[in-house]
C-alpha cells in the first residue's frame, strides 16, 4: 500500500505533510504535491496533517489513477523536504471541483 496525492492539493499546496514523513517521498510541483508510491513506507502520519484532504491510501475506491499520476510526476519534479508557505489562494481553491483539467501545471516545483 502507499499513499497519494490527489488533485484536492492543487493551487493550495500545504506542505505540512512533507514535515512528517519519514522517507522523503514528497516531490513539488508547480502547484501541487505528488507522493513517489516506491518509496512510502505506507506509515499514514502525512494523511491526517493534509488542510486540504488531499492525501489518500491507494486501497480507496478509484485511487489507482492517483498511483500512476503520483509515480509518473515523482519521477519528474524535485524532492520536496522543508514545509513552505501554501499557495497564495489555498483558501479559495481548497475544496474545488475539477482542479485537474482547469488548474494543473506539470512543471517543476520552484520553492525547493
Amino acid at each position: 500500500m502507499t499513499y497519494v496525492v490527489t488533485d484536492n492539493c492543487i493551487n493550495c499546496k500545504y506542505t505540512d505533510c512533507v514535515e512528517v514523513c519519514p522517507v522523503d517521498c514528497f516531490y513539488e510541483g508547480e502547484n501541487m504535491l505528488v507522493i513517489h508510491p516506491d518509496e512510502c513506507i505506507d506509515c499514514g502520519v502525512c494523511e491526517p496533517e493534509c488542510p486540504a484532504d488531499a492525501i489518500r491510501p491507494d486501497t480507496e475506491p478509484e485511487m489507482e489513477p492517483w498511483v500512476e499520476f503520483n509515480r509518473k510526476y515523482s519521477e519528474a519534479w524535485p524532492v520536496i523536504v522543508t514545509k513552505l508557505e501554501p499557495m497564495p489562494e489555498a483558501e479559495k481553491f481548497d475544496g474545488m471541483e475539477g482542479k485537474l483539467k482547469e488548474h494543473f501545471s506539470e512543471k517543476p516545483g520552484e520553492g525547493s
